[in-house]
């Protein structure tokens, strides 16, 4: 027998109704359908979308913690790089192997940027708190470099301790961050309490003025000459007078000469800056091949990795004067772009004392900032011979594990006030309540849906009833 076809009208009457009824519902919902979402979203789609706007960049409520990461973290980059390029010769000569300079570089690098992350993450009262302790070690580390033994003496400067094999710590670079972080919260306790700066500076000035003598008597004058501006801004930030730094200043300037006369290296170098033409294959030497360096790299350089300086001719390049080898190999546009990550540096350490909402907080970006755009300006100055050659590294980016990791330690410090900013303390706190919504919303369908479906099988769900032989056959005729 043929089967038979079974129209819609001879269908049950309940079946006819709800297929009749999902029609009518799928004509009235394609009659309704609002077409202006589609062409908005089409609009969307067709106009070009901004990868990055400075403008938004600049708003945001992290924006001074991201922008101070983002450039410090070029400069490490820079940094590495070209002390792997400038310490190969040196490296080779005096250890047998290319990457050894380079390799301890990177591991200080490491430590670094673990404090300084670690650093990041803790409150404003956790700096405070630990501002005396840092003081009394500085103190500590500043009088182990006179026990014999303990103390190293490199280049005729007796500031460094040894900790053992070829590694070695300067306590200086640890003094710097300790004076700066407990003068800040020394001030910012009296300052209300004080009757005038006199009485200011009574706790301050012995303190700061044994840190820096106990440092005079190392050897190294560089660091002095970043530790007294660092001190004296935070003075100047309190509301000390105008005359008290010109007595300041006329003290540091009597101070420089003084050691200048009676040490003779420090005489040879002062009389160098003057007219280094006078002696140039002595003292001289450094200043002229760095100033090659600088003049032979040209708008693009010679090339990464291609100095020539570097080659024995140019003493310190991985240290001091590394910013001259940035420049033979980097050009006038390499050199250029670290002084433009300087400058971000300095711009974003300014916001963040401009919009400090406690006293601890401005004090101490001021003291830090100062310290990183003293010395990076003191270091460029003397590798284009508009100033003295102290000594002094390049901040992040020069050789030198001890300046490297203190310096790192207080960028992190600046990053846990960026982060203390109302603004991004109530952006925080927003996405982590958005983080903690969407996870608990990913949670609840799936056990909503077990619910669900053991809810379905105990009541909803029956086995289909199976047909009799009567049925069957009724069927097939």
């Amino acid at each position: 027998m043929e089967a038979d076809r079974i129209s819609d009208t001879e269908l049950p009457p309940s079946r006819g109704r709800t297929r009749s009824r999902t029609r009518a519902s799928t004509n009235s919902t394609e009659e309704h359908v609002d077409v202006s979402d589609s062409r908005r979203k089409a609009r969307r789609t067709d106009e070009p979308r901004r990868l990055f706007s400075l403008g938004k960049a600049l708003k945001h409520p992290l924006a001074d913690y991201g922008f101070l990461l983002g450039a410090v973290s070029l400069l490490l980059i820079i940094g590495l790089v070209m002390v792997l390029s400038a310490s190969t010769i040196v490296s080779f000569d005096g250890t047998g192997s290319a990457y050894t300079l380079f390799l301890r570089q990177l591991m200080f690098a490491g430590l670094g940027i673990v404090a300084m992350l670690f650093l990041s993450r803790m409150p404003v009262k956790f700096f405070r708190r630990m501002a005396p302790i840092l003081l009394v070690i500085a103190f500590l580390a500043l009088l182990l470099v006179f026990v014999p033994g303990i103390g190293v003496e490199v280049n005729g400067q007796r500031n460094w301790i040894n900790l053992g094999g070829p590694f070695r710590l300067q306590p200086s670079e640890f003094a710097k961050f300790a004076l700066i972080v407990w003068s800040a919260d020394l001030i910012a306790k009296r300052r209300q309490s004080v009757d005038g700066w006199r009485s200011l500076l009574i706790p301050l000035a012995p303190v700061a003025g044994a840190m820096i003598m106990l440092i005079l008597f190392e050897g190294d004058l560089g660091t002095t000459l970043v530790m007294m501006p660092a001190v004296a801004a935070i003075l100047l930030i309190a509301g000390a007078p105008l005359r008290l730094f010109a007595w300041m200043g006329a003290g540091i300037l009597s101070m420089i000469a003084f050691m200048s006369i009676t040490t003779p290296y420090r005489l040879q170098r002062f009389a160098t800056w003057l007219d280094p033409a006078a002696d140039p294959d002595g003292a001289g030497w450094q200043v002229i091949h760095g100033q090659y360096a600088l003049a032979t790299g040209g708008w693009w350089g010679v090339g990464l990795g291609a100095s020539r300086e570097k080659w024995g001719f140019l003493p310190e390049a991985q240290t001091d004067f590394i910013l001259a080898v940035i420049g033979e190999e980097l050009g006038l546009v390499g050199t250029l772009s670290v002084l433009v990550l300087f400058a971000i540096v300095a711009y974003v350490i300014w916001q963040i004392a401009k919009k400090a909402e406690t006293d601890f907080i401005q004090l101490a970006t001021v003291g830090v900032g100062i310290w990183i755009v003293a010395q990076a300006l003191i270091n460029v100055g003397a590798v284009l011979g508009a100033l003295p050659i102290t000594g002094l590294p390049l901040p992040l980016v020069s050789y030198g594990g001890s300046s490297l990791t203190f310096t790192m330690m207080a960028i992190g410090m600046l990053l846990a006030f960026a982060r203390s900013q109302p603004a991004a303390t109530e952006f925080l706190a927003e996405r982590k309540a958005t983080k903690k919504k969407g996870r608990s919303r990913r949670r609840r369908p799936k056990s909503e849906g077990v619910e669900a479906q053991g809810s379905g099988r105990s009541r909803g769900s029956r086995r289909p009833r199976r047909r009799s032989t009567a049925e069957t056959s009724k069927g097939r005729q």
